[in-house]
């Protein structure tokens, strides 16, 4: 089967490999001249994953008509930003009865639409969500991974599920749509705090109460936005959760850690040097919150870190002095 992998990111290279292993005809595409220029000069990604070769046999272009020819399925492996713009690019070359598959997890800033619903406003294909705890890194070097897929239409999650699985890489199909995309964008948030946590030095208490009642917010908002508590309670909710907020590889961690530390929000981002998705998913969230009037105190102390001026170490304070109350 012709898929093609819209970007060239970790995530966008594990999963190209992982089908290309499964023998399906891959096309990456660039979206940057000169990255594309780089990776066919050493055929792999120097800057996510240095020694891991990428096949002859995939093809790599920046041209995304030529990318798109063919396709019958397409991976959008860009950053959640970029969602929107993407979908609009490809509109013009897409096939009608192409299945759009996105992997990022965030939600638009703007008009705070889930990913799923930001394609379908573009685009008339079929749509499907693939997340869950599953770190590029480790794809790519072939550790055991489950994840969710999750779609309006069953039958493309079922093809979906078909074509990616691997010895190493298993799939479940939940209908649940609005809980896989929400536990996989506000997780991001509470893995900043995680990472703010650990630059503050604090112990294994302290993550522990803050995975536990990050779970507790985000459940009220993502069930109030009409998800299922079964969903945040699985591998695209408290499976994403866990592996983001405890993992070295996880940037939304390493973010937190920056600014606990004292970084601004620029050079955090900047020290980073990628994509931190729970930056604009902290502002979607604390609007979400505002608008549906949903208690969130771990969002609101982030956000007033990030965006207020405020300091970490002063926001967890504060969370410590709320009002005593029944635990829910």
């Amino acid at each position: 089967m012709n898929v093609t992998v819209l970007g060239a990111g970790g995530w966008g290279l594990a999963l190209a490999l992982l089908l290309n292993e499964n023998r399906h005809d891959i096309t990456i595409w660039c979206f940057d001249e000169k990255e594309k220029d780089d990776i066919l000069s050493h055929r792999e990604n120097k800057r996510c994953f240095p020694g891991i070769k990428i096949p002859i046999e995939i093809y790599i272009t920046s041209n995304l008509e030529e990318a798109l020819s063919d396709s019958k399925v397409v991976v959008m492996a860009v950053p959640s930003f970029a969602i929107r713009s993407t979908a609009q690019k490809m509109a013009p070359f897409l096939n009608s009865d192409t299945i759009v598959v996105n992997v990022a997890k965030g939600l638009e800033a703007e008009s705070l639409l889930r990913l799923s619903e930001v394609i379908g406003s573009e685009l008339p294909n079929p749509v499907v969500v693939l997340s869950g705890p599953s770190h590029a890194e480790e794809v790519a070097r072939h550790m055991p991974t489950t994840v969710v897929v999750s779609s309006l239409n069953l039958d493309s999650a079922t093809l979906i599920q078909d074509i990616f699985t691997t010895p190493y890489f298993r799939l479940y199909i939940n209908e649940d749509i609005i809980g896989v995309e929400l536990g996989g964008a506000l997780k991001n948030i509470i893995a900043l705090a995680a990472g703010a946590i650990e630059g503050l030095g604090y112990g294994d208490n302290t993550k522990a109460a803050l995975i536990t009642r990050g779970v507790a917010e985000i459940s009220r908002l993502a069930t109030a936005l009409g998800a299922s508590i079964s969903t945040l309670h699985g591998l695209s909710g408290m499976g994403d959760l866990i592996v983001t907020c405890t993992s070295g590889h996880s940037r939304n961690r390493r973010a937190g850690e920056l600014i606990a530390k004292g970084y601004t929000l620029d050079e955090t981002i900047q020290k980073v040097n990628m994509v931190v998705e729970g930056i604009p998913a902290t502002q979607a969230a604390y609007r979400l919150s505002r608008l549906y009037n949903i208690e969130m105190p771990i969002t609101e102390a982030i956000y007033r870190s990030l965006f207020e001026d405020s300091s970490v170490r002063k926001e967890i304070k504060k969370l410590m002095r709320r009002t005593a109350k029944f635990e829910e």
